[in-house]
């Protein structure tokens, strides 16, 4: 259960809601704190808390545990209460087929050159920045930054809607890995090459270069998410 320090926090966003508060404003707060790690898989979710430290009623909070359950980042268990959602294997596999599918396809989509990639840059230059300050997590988060400005190039309001919830899930695998330097260290490098031939109007080749990303991101968390799972299962927590 979160403590003083995310209940703070949590109220400092109170101000976000206004006076026309919706239990889809309350549901954006709670979609970015999950995906920052703010409530980290297995984590229960207190309505008490929650709702007065962000002053909204009970019904409102409820809905909101339904959208974001809907989205999959939320479970809800029969008198136990809503929690932050764990993950299985199988769930990172299947984010990654509609990452596969919806990313090379965006890419592949795109028109003629020049493409606006000035999001994609940034993106770049924010990751590298995270590295040499040794914030693994701040590299993580300019990583889903970079793929949801590659997604953002199709310039389509539901296609960003969909990957948003997709990349929000990915990141409840994320926030397990025991290693984050080595899990996304090696997508700084493979980001700027996809960014560098775009740059160069070279459409098929960075849809290769994704592929191939998107193949080995998922072997390697696989691999280590994997592993954390199965530690859990025999009394390592997860939270």
């Amino acid at each position: 259960m979160p403590g003083m320090a995310e209940l703070t926090g949590l109220a400092d966003d109170r101000a976000l809601l206004g006076r026309t508060s919706t239990a889809e404003r309350v549901s954006d707060i709670l979609r970015s704190r999950i995906a920052e790690g703010f409530f980290p898989p297995g984590t229960r979710l207190s309505e008490d808390s929650i709702g007065g430290a962000l002053g909204v009623s009970r019904n409102t909070l409820r809905e909101s545990f339904r959208l974001l359950t809907h989205e999959r980042l939320l479970v809800h268990e029969l008198n136990r209460g809503v929690f932050v959602r764990v993950l299985t294997v199988e769930d990172v596999e299947d984010i990654y087929r509609t990452r596969s599918l919806v990313e090379c396809a965006v890419v592949r989509g795109l028109g003629d050159p020049p493409y606006a990639v000035e999001g994609l840059a940034k993106a770049v230059a924010d990751g590298q920045r995270s590295a040499r300050e040794g914030d693994w997590k701040g590299v993580s988060t300019a990583n889903i930054h970079f793929h949801r400005e590659l997604v953002a190039l199709a310039g389509s309001e539901r296609t960003d809607e969909l990957m948003r919830s997709v990349f929000a899930e990915l990141r409840l695998a994320f926030h397990v890995v025991d290693d984050p330097k080595r899990l996304h260290e090696p997508y700084l490098v493979r980001n700027r090459q996809i960014l560098q031939t775009l740059q160069e109007g070279d459409r098929d080749g960075a849809e290769r270069l994704l592929a191939v990303y998107l193949d080995d991101s998922l072997r390697g968390l696989v691999e280590v998410y994997g592993r954390r799972v199965a530690d859990a299962g025999q009394g390592i927590g997860i939270v």
